[in-house]
């Protein structure tokens, strides 16, 4: 019990570092181009990864770094941020952390889909559910319809495909080094992006502070998640990812002026309902989402 406790806590501070790290990155959107943000996070994340691989004794180079599932989380971890970080210059912080909420339900379709594993027809229908919440998010066709929210949408799918690839990646790379190759590619996505937004500029000291929060934060929020899935059981552990939610409505509300309206309100409900029900079928069928 008090495992489970002090995992709870854990995850509960690594979903806030998260939700914090997004709203400071949606505020230096607004004076840095998205490209800067990544390249400067990214090196920086790379290098604190690096060093804590290297402090651990990880390799930080393997002939597994080759495999196919290796690539493909690679190339997800760089398109991901390209995506949801351009989603979040343009859009409110509560709809893109909405959005992103469909990723446990994305993987469950993608395991049943792409991995083989057998999902019933109450997941399936859950599935259905987040997606009709996610449509209620986005109102397609419908006054209100942010088209740079499908922007999100994309990096939440390559969030998803990153998650699929590291189920099925037997490697030696530790999680740390992993971690280290997800900022690198950052990098690799910012330099994508130059060509198209403002050019980049030498950050002023009130930014290169900002910008070392929110690696700090990155790098802090990683070692909570590591800790709290350590801590306790992950099946009753796990649903307090969606509290990322609850601090970035908040940090949108409170710090970015924003004003959620009720179909942003009733789409993150049924996303949160429906991976909540998933997260329960796992617990209750012994098989994974």
């Amino acid at each position: 019990m008090k495992e489970n406790l002090r995992g709870i806590l854990f995850m509960l501070l690594a979903m806030a570092g998260f939700a914090i790290e997004d709203g400071i990155i949606k505020s230096l959107t607004t004076s840095l181009p998205v490209s800067e943000i990544l390249i400067i996070t990214g090196a920086l994340g790379a290098l604190l990864f690096a060093v804590l691989a290297f402090v651990r004794k990880d390799a930080l180079v393997s002939r597994d770094m080759f495999r196919k599932a290796f690539l493909i989380r690679l190339l997800a971890d760089m398109l991901a941020p390209l995506f949801f970080i351009s989603a979040l210059a343009l859009i409110p912080l509560s709809m893109a952390s909405s959005i992103l909420q469909a990723v446990p339900i994305l993987v469950t379709m993608g395991a049943a889909l792409l991995l083989g594993q057998q999902v019933g027809w109450r997941r399936w229908s859950a599935i259905g559910v987040g997606f009709f919440g996610v449509l209620i998010i986005l109102r397609p066709g419908f006054e209100g319809f942010e088209p740079a929210a499908v922007l999100a949408v994309i990096g939440a799918i390559c969030l998803a495909t990153r998650d699929l690839a590291t189920r099925v990646l037997k490697s030696d790379i530790s999680t740390v080094s992993m971690t280290a190759y997800a900022f690198a590619a950052s990098v690799v996505a910012g330099v994508i992006l130059i060509p198209t937004g403002a050019p980049m500029e030498w950050p002023d000291p009130h930014q290169t502070m900002l910008l070392l929060c929110i690696t700090l934060l990155g790098g802090l929020s990683y070692s909570a998640i590591v800790m709290a899935t350590r801590d306790g059981d992950v099946a009753v552990i796990a649903p307090f990812r969606y509290a990322r939610l609850v601090f970035a409505m908040l940090i949108g509300i409170f710090f970015l002026g924003e004003r959620p309206d009720t179909m942003t309100f009733l789409g993150a409900g049924l996303v949160i309902l429906s991976g909540l029900y998933t997260f329960w079928r796992e617990k209750v069928t012994g098989k994974p989402t």
